[in-house]
Order: C-alpha cells, then sequence, then structure tokens
C-alpha cells in the first residue's frame, strides 16, 4: 500500500483561519442574543459541518508512489474520475496530434495536484478565460487555465493543463522553466473543483477509461513508448 501523510495545505491556512474566527463571531452572537435555544444549535451545527468541509477540501496528503519510478511512467496528476481520453489536436502549445487525458475533481476531492512525469519543465503559461463547468470538453479551450510543459528524461514532452471550474476562482503553479519534477512533488493546486488534462504522445499505452477513479500520485494512467 502507498504511505500517505494528510496535512493542510498552505493555500487553505489563510482562509481557514478567517473562516473559524467569522464563524466563531457569528455563533457567538446567536448564543447570546437568541432566546430559542433551539437555532443557535441548529446555527452552530451547520457552522461546524462547513468548516469541516472546508477543511476537508484543503486536506494535503503527502504521497509516494509504491513501485518502481521508471522515465516511461506516467501517474495522475490529481484525485477524481477520468472524464475525456481520447485522440485530439493540442493547437496552443505542441501544436500536433496528441491523447488528452482528462480528470474532474469535484469539491470533496484533494485539490493539490502532483507533476504526472518525472522531467524536466520547459515552460509554464497561463491562459485567461471563462468558468464554465470544468466536466464540458470545451472547458479545456475556453475557461481560464494554466499549462505545464514537462520534457521527460526521454526525450518526451507530456503537457499539464489545470482547469478552473464554474466555482475554482483561482489556479496556483508551482512549476518554474527549468526546474527538474518528480512525480512525488507538487506542481500546484486548484481552488473548489475543477479539472486537469494531461496531453501524451500518440503511440502512449494507457491503462485508465473514461469512468475510472484516479489517485494524484499514486495511480499509474499510462507509460510512453521507450526510445
Amino acid at each position: 500500500m502507498p504511505r500517505m501523510k494528510v496535512k493542510i495545505h498552505h493555500e487553505g491556512t489563510v482562509i481557514l483561519i478567517l473562516l473559524f474566527l467569522m464563524l466563531g463571531a457569528v455563533n457567538l452572537l446567536a448564543w447570546l442574543f437568541i432566546g430559542l435555544r433551539v437555532i443557535p444549535i441548529i446555527f452552530s451545527a451547520i457552522s461546524a459541518i462547513f468548516y469541516l468541509l472546508v477543511v476537508n477540501f484543503f486536506r494535503s496528503p503527502h504521497r509516494d508512489f509504491d513501485g518502481p519510478v521508471t522515465p516511461d511512467l506516467v501517474v495522475s496528476s490529481v484525485d477524481g474520475t477520468v472524464v475525456a481520453l481520447e485522440e485530439t489536436y493540442e493547437a496552443e502549445i505542441l501544436h500536433r496530434r496528441v491523447i488528452q487525458l482528462s480528470v474532474f475533481m469535484s469539491v470533496f476531492n484533494v485539490h493539490a495536484n502532483w507533476f504526472p512525469v518525472n522531467g524536466i519543465v520547459e515552460m509554464v503559461s497561463h491562459q485567461d478565460g471563462r468558468f464554465m463547468s470544468a466536466y464540458l470538453p470545451k472547458a479545456s479551450v475556453e475557461n481560464e487555465r494554466s499549462a505545464v510543459l514537462i520534457k521527460t528524461h526521454d526525450g518526451h514532452q507530456v503537457l499539464v493543463r489545470q482547469i478552473a471550474g464554474a466555482v475554482a476562482r483561482r489556479i496556483v503553479t508551482y512549476a518554474e522553466p527549468g526546474e527538474i519534477c518528480s512525480i512525488h512533488q507538487h506542481m500546484g493546486f486548484i481552488k473548489f473543483g475543477s479539472r486537469v488534462d494531461i496531453y501524451l504522445p500518440l503511440d502512449t499505452e494507457i491503462f485508465v477509461k473514461i469512468g475510472d477513479k484516479t489517485t494524484g500520485g499514486i495511480t499509474p494512467v499510462a507509460r510512453l513508448k521507450k526510445p
């Protein structure tokens, strides 16, 4: 079994502190000034559930892939459900036909993003856009998004695109051009519901299908062709 240690992601620290103070103040006022006790009890229960859901969203597990990490290995960048797996033409960066593998994250999934391959970051870019549902196919080219182009040690180019969703309003990308990246590292974070696309060479062997559940940094999703 893979080893996982869970903590709160630093992207959520300020949000959780402010939310705790705000909910605490509102609940204190409710207990002080509402005479009917059942109302502050219900309000406190709802506040506690809501706060725990936000804490759950910002959980940040440290994961170690359980197995040999070979140069041709591709793992899922995120927790979620495979919603697209098809051959397509990537027109923004690669300008060639590739296999697109898309994983959708609900608000209940971990929203940290892992590098899908070991290699070197060649380019990082950001595009402003819309905030339609990340589940829709056209979200890949119309929503706000960030892209990370990685060159593996065997010379393959793998493109990873973080896509904002209907609720998500902030994409955080930690990758920097020229840095050495690993599947054990966080590539970024997307706040509140979103999607990540991985673009792979056409001769890549795919291990998953639409509807499969993935775990970021853990689930093998493909194997690149050896040179």
